[in-house]
Parts: structure tokens; sequence; C-alpha cells
């Protein structure tokens, strides 16, 4: 049973159907009918869980959705890609305190709880019927799929009441469980989900890689212990962390006389960075990184490193620890056909781009890099790191090598960048565009009808946690994370002598990348060159602001604007393009790129005065959390009493529907 076969539904009711419509559940003639299972009958058998289990993964995990760039893109609004509108978060007074709704919320713990009280229990007492492995992995898959959903939440909002089982809808008993615990409580405890679950998973559950295994509980327990750690480590001396000065959680008595289990804010750092180690460096030991041969596709050269990102079957792909497979005519996206384009209007930003080394591991501006510049897209692309010649789109390369006609909407050819297209489905907004997910098989580019695989969970990402982590924790690169580094960068065909990379580094240069960054101050160049790989490897792939919000790496945007900037449009460039499509000024409604008077970069976000985002991205320090609404505080309080909700809101945002944010 795959990840793809099935779409969630809160409904046990339809999770029956589904059960039914699949054929999971054994089928024996003296069973009885479907129809005249009660809740009390479900979740019996082995069938039945592992439907139910499945169920729950397209709304939890992350996969590709239909008209987007999949996961490709959801790193657009962060230093790395942009996106034609700029978020409210990068406007403040724009991001306002919801009336409803919001990420407070718990479908998807329920849905969790509701399988682990029922199902447990059950097991414990014999009373599953079925194979006893695959109970136990459907149980583990279970304990993943709450911690998951936990860590969202984590990310999200921080301090988070831990509801373990189902409870009652009786509004006393609900508003008791409402209580906040401390964020570092609620990460000890998504890790201890984690582990349960790597104790039953299996570890090859199917023999494709469409259900969870526990390499999968492994990469995300290094991820949530890493991205724990350095937060506490960041945000030290702040609100934002238990018993920090002006800690909200400090205003409620349950919290009022926390206690860090380890004795201190400094012990916890190290224990959650130790925890993050250990579980990378199983995963990074055990599973070898996929081939790069280096090459740029055509019909008689595979490169696996390319196609592992656009696979129809990805299971043969070492690296690959999870993916969703899509069927034709089936469950489908589009990603193909906007890969082969605009990449759905999400650009990639000067920034990211020239955050690649050179082969020969120099930064762009060192002495001797050999970097050719940035007047063409050709010259970006010369001599560097071969992530970026891999990825990075150029005009006249070739996009489909087979099957040329049948794909309805197939772009052949990569054209001269649309910068002046208002639709999504063919903008290009920075001039930087990428190939990673792109297909070379025409067949794909059907609009909607793509069913390239989408990777959820890769083995690279555990090298980069273990690398980041044991230098966090220790403050030196060891022997695993030498070997982990330099493994990388052998894939990425960049030398792999990361000190001369270090030595070279010069951080006043560097202060385009978000990562440059903690607390409003340049890192030094070994930790900054960890962060770089990472941002490198991991491109377009979903972790960019989870990563900028741990590090704490916007404060820099309190006090200065941050410009957004794509391709040197108004360089030699520019004899690309007729003068009516690159209209520019900015009190004329017609224009559709910024002026070159604000830079000779294309700035997407500042083409028009009246936009929000003109005079570039800001930040504030409420934002690294979001607002709770002021529902939540209304059916948890008394009399309409706020100061009696259990709840308490997150640091600079008030309880009122509408308000912006104090701090």
């Amino acid at each position: 049973m795959n990840f793809s076969k099935f779409i969630t539904n809160s409904c046990l009711a339809t999770l029956i159907v589904i059960t039914l419509v699949t054929g999971a559940c054994k089928k024996a003639l003296d069973k009885e009918p479907m129809s005249n299972i009660t809740p009390e009958k479900y979740l019996q058998e082995e069938g039945q869980l592992a439907a139910y289990a499945i169920a729950r993964y397209p709304d939890i995990l992350p996969s590709h959705g239909n008209w987007s760039f999949g996961t490709f893109g959801t790193d657009g609004n962060t230093d790395n890609m942009i996106v034609p509108v700029l978020d409210n978060k990068f406007i403040p007074g724009l991001w306002r305190v919801d009336a409803t709704g919001g990420d407070w919320n718990f479908g998807n713990i329920y849905q969790a709880n509701y399988f682990l009280s029922t199902v447990i229990p059950r097991w414990k007492a014999g009373g599953i019927v079925g194979n006893a492995d695959n109970i136990k992995q459907y149980i583990g898959e279970m304990y993943f799929l709450r911690a998951f959903e936990y860590f969202k939440k984590l990310q999200a909002l921080g301090d988070f009441p831990i509801i373990k089982t189902v409870y009652p809808d009786e509004k006393e008993i609900l508003t008791q469980v409402s209580k906040r615990q401390p964020r570092n409580e609620v990460a000890r405890f998504i890790i201890s989900d984690l582990d349960s679950a790597a104790l039953l998973l299996k570890t090859s559950p199917d023999g494709t890689k469409n259900r969870i295994s526990k390499a999968c509980a492994q990469l995300i327990k290094s991820r949530v212990a890493l991205y724990e750690g350095t937060w506490l480590k960041y945000f030290k001396g702040t609100a934002f962390v238990p018993n920090g000065p002006n800690w909200p959680g400090k205003s409620k008595d349950y919290n009022a006389n926390y206690q860090f289990p380890t004795g201190s804010i400094d012990a916890e750092i190290q224990y959650f960075l130790g925890e993050a180690m250990s579980a990378a460096k199983s995963v990074a030991d055990a599973v070898p990184l996929v081939a790069n041969t280096g090459i740029i596709e055509s019909p008689n050269n595979e490169n696996p490193y390319f196609s592992m990102f656009s696979a129809v079957n990805m299971s043969g792909y070492s690296e690959v620890l999870l993916w969703r497979q899509y069927g034709a005519g089936l469950v489908t996206h589009n990603v193909p056909v906007y890969a082969q384009a605009g990449n759905y209007a999400v650009g990639l930003s000067r920034s990211m781009v020239e955050s690649f080394l050179m082969a020969n591991g120099l930064p762009i501006y060192a002495t001797g890099s050999n970097y050719e510049g940035d007047d063409y897209i050709a010259d970006v692309r010369k001599n560097r790191d071969g992530r970026l010649n891999l990825f990075l789109k150029e005009p006249g390369q070739k996009n489909v090598l087979v099957n040329p006609s049948q794909g309805t909407h197939a772009t052949l050819v990569e054209p001269t960048p649309k910068i002046w297209e208002s639709s999504y489905d063919q903008k290009y907004t920075t001039g930087y565009t990428i190939r990673k997910g792109l297909s070379y098989d025409g067949a794909q580019a059907n609009n909607g009808q793509g069913y390239t695989g989408s990777i959820t969970f890769r083995a690279s990402e555990a090298y980069l946690n273990y690398i980041e982590a044991s230098y966090e924790k220790n403050g030196s690169i060891d022997a695993d994370a030498t070997k982990y580094w330099q493994q990388l960068r052998t894939r990425a065909k960049v030398s792999t002598d990361f000190q001369q990379t270090i030595a070279a580094t010069v951080m006043s240069k560097e202060t385009q990348d978000w990562g440059a960054y903690s607390a409003n101050t340049l890192i030094s160049p070994t930790l900054y060159n960890i962060r770089r790989e990472r941002r490198n490897e991991l491109m377009a792939e979903g972790l960019r602001f989870m990563d900028l919000k741990r590090w704490r790496a916007m404060d820099q945007m309190i006090s200065t604007p941050y410009h957004f900037e794509g391709f040197k449009l108004w360089g030699p460039m520019k004899s690309w393009f007729t003068a009516s499509q690159i209209v520019y000024g900015a009190g004329n409604s017609a224009s559709v790129v910024s002026d070159p008077a604000l830079s000779v970069y294309l700035r997407p976000q500042e083409i028009r005065s009246n936009a929000d985002s003109y005079k570039g991205a800001k930040w504030t320090m409420a934002h690294y959390l979001s607002p709770i609404a002021t529902q939540h505080f209304n059916i948890t309080s008394t009399n309409g009493d706020f100061n009696s909700s259990p709840i308490y809101q997150n640091p600079g945002w008030l309880t009122t529907g509408g308000s912006t944010p104090t701090l």
C-alpha cells in the first residue's frame, strides 16, 4: 500500500470505506460485512491499521500538490527563493492576530491519539489480528506521524500542550489540557515518540520506500533535536525560551516554577545537540549518497543525482528514505510542466546563486576563484559547484529528451526568462530558475497530469545535521563530520579541502545570506560554511525557513531592510528583451520590472512604489513564532476574561483579534 493511494479524511467512516475499496482488509466470506463495522470494531486487524496510517500521510507529510511547484517551491519567501508577492511576515504591521483558526489546532494530533489509545491496549492484550511485525510497523508509523505533526507545532508556536490521548468533548476537561508545556518539553516528547517509532518500524517495510522506516525516525529525530538545541542556543536570554526574561509561560501557575530536566538551559542545549549527533550518525553511516556523474543528461547518459529528484520510481536511489508515488490518471501533479517553464513563478535569488562555491572550493570573490561574473547566466554556471551547474537553468538547454510529442504543455527548449509575464504559469520571477525536479520525459508534461515521485526525506540531511550539531556542541569539526562533509563535496564536484574555503571566506562579503547571521551578529567563517553547505545541498527542498528561524537569522532586518534580487537584468542581458518586455518606472502601473536606478539586478518585489514591499523586507522579533488566534483564549476562559485562560500568547503578540506585534 503506497503513500499515494489514499486521500486523507478525518472521518472514521471514510477510512472504513477506503479499507473496503482497496482490499486492505482480509477478504473472507464468513466475515461480517464492512457496512456493519462500527468504530468499536474497527482497528482490530493488520489491514485496518495499515489503511488508517497511510491515510494520514498526505495531510501530515510534505509532498507535491497539484497546480504548484510542489515541494520545490516551498522555500519561496526566503533569501533562497523569491515569489512575486512578499509574505506579510516580512512587512511588519501586516501580519495580525487572527480572530479564529491559525496553527493552534489538534485535528491531526487527535487522529494519531485515537489510533494509539485504541490500538496499543488491544495490541498488548493480543487482540490485533495479523502479522506481528506488520502490526508493530503500523503502530510505529502512527508514533512517527504524531511526532511529525507535533514538530510542526513546535516550529510555529513553541510552547504547546502535550496531549497523548483522546478526551471527551467537555469544556472543563479540554480547558485543562490546553496548558502549554515549555518548548523543550515538547521537543523531548517528540523525541520520545520517535524513539518509540524506531523500536517498532522496519528497516525496509515495503521494499519500495513508500512507507515510513526506522531510518526516517532516526533522521527526523536528528532534525528535531538540532532544531531545539540551536533554538535554545540562539534565543537564550530572550522571552522565546523557558525561564528567559519576560517568558510568557511564567505568568501561569503551572509553569511558574519550571526547571529544565538537565538543570540549566546550557545543559539542555548540550542534551539536544548530542541527541542530534547520535541520530544523524545512525543514518549517515548506514545510507550512502547517490552518485553524481556531473553530466547534464542526454538520452544515453543518466546522472543518478539529477534524476533522483524527478524519477517516476524513486525506490532504487539509496539516499531516498521516503517518497510519495503518483500514478498516471490517478493521483497526479503539475511539477514537470512548471519545472520546464518558470517554476510557477518561484525564482532563485541572487543570494542563493552567489552562495555556491567555485569548483576549486573558493568563494566567488576570492583571488584565484576563476569566477566568470554574472553578465550572463552561462557565465554564472562556469567553474562552479556541480550542484549549481546541474540545477540552474540556462536559455537554450533542452528540457525534453524523450517523447517530445507526448506532452501538451512541454517547453522543449529553455527560453529567455519570461520576466514580463504576469501569469504564474509562465512567469520567471527573478530570471534564475531551477531544473531540480525537471523530467526530460515529454509524457510528463500534460497539464496537471505529471506523475513523477516526490521525495519526502533523504539521507543527505543526516550528513548535514551531524556536521552542524557536532560543531555547535563541541566547537570543532570531528572525524565523522570531516568524512561526511568531504563526501558531500566530492559528490558536488567541489574541492574537498573545506579548510581552504573557510580561510578564504570573508564574512562582510556574505551579508546577503541570512544564514550568515545569528542574533544580528555575523557568525564565524567555519560555522558559516557549515550553513552554506546545508543551504546549497538542500536548495529548494523546503527546509530553509525552518533553519533561518532556529538560527535566529533575521534580526538584522529589524533595522535594515533587505532587498530581494535576481539576475543582472540591467547588464548585457538587457539585450535579450524588447522595450515592451522590460517596462519600468515606480509610478507606472504598466511596469513589469524594477528600475535600474535601484539596482542593476532585478528586484521583483520593488517594481511599483505602491507595493508594500517596495522599500524592502523587514522583520520583527514576534514573527519568529505565530500568534494564537483570539477564539482559543475565548473558549478556554471564564466570562470572557482571557487572563483566566490556561493559554498564554506568544512573545510580542496580543490576544486581541486584528492586533499587530509589540515586539
